[in-house]
């Protein structure tokens, strides 16, 4: 009986361990995309995204829940598909990619919502500016790579406003209210 009794805390301590062992993810880049839409003349969605970015994410669970999610972009590397504007985006005028080289996330709290959500609260540094935002995750899915890895699907989206962070001015022309998303699939390691 003594040896059962062990043996069952042995099992129940392993298993214990296993459920709490913190899991890194890191970003396959080919299968993910970090990206925005804004308004335009308050009738077209402009979008555009970053070519140059990485997102870490650290689960302390089998799910998001508790996660450590860090996400940064490369503003130089901002691409809506017209050469010119992205040019004008790194300047001064918005990004000021010179002296403002990163965007970046950070996140502190990552709650369970409904279904596959997350509610997922940080700090969002932008034109060297920072400030706590709300953002919504989905699990979109999970599965194994072809290396036999385990994978997940993570969607990300919230609302930035461009003046809370002094990029460009705001007017008729474009939104405040900039659409963020990330579609992201991640690696554990």
């Amino acid at each position: 009986m003594k040896k059962v009794i062990l043996s069952v805390f042995a099992a129940f301590a392993l298993f214990s361990f296993t459920a709490l062992e913190v899991a890194n993810w890191s970003l396959d880049g080919a299968h993910s995309r970090l990206g925005f839409t804004i308004v335009h003349n308050g009738i077209t969605n402009i979008s555009g995204h970053f070519s140059n970015f990485d997102v870490k994410v650290s689960t302390p669970n089998e799910d998001f829940v508790g996660a450590s999610i860090e996400m940064t972009a490369q503003s130089n590397s901002v691409n809506t598909g017209l050469e010119m504007r992205d040019n004008h985006l790194k300047t001064a005028d918005y990004f000021d990619a010179e002296k403002f080289p990163t965007l970046t996330f950070k996140s502190t709290s990552v709650k369970k919502g409904k279904g596959n959500n997350y509610t997922i609260v940080g700090d969002f540094t932008m034109h060297g500016v920072t400030k706590v935002v709300t953002l919504i995750g989905t699990n979109t899915g999970s599965a194994k790579n072809r290396a036999g890895n385990d994978v997940a699907g993570l969607q990300i989206t919230g609302i930035v406003k461009r003046s809370d962070f002094g990029v460009g001015e705001v007017g008729p022309g474009l939104s405040d209210e900039v659409n963020l998303i990330a579609d992201l699939e991640v690696a554990k390691n």
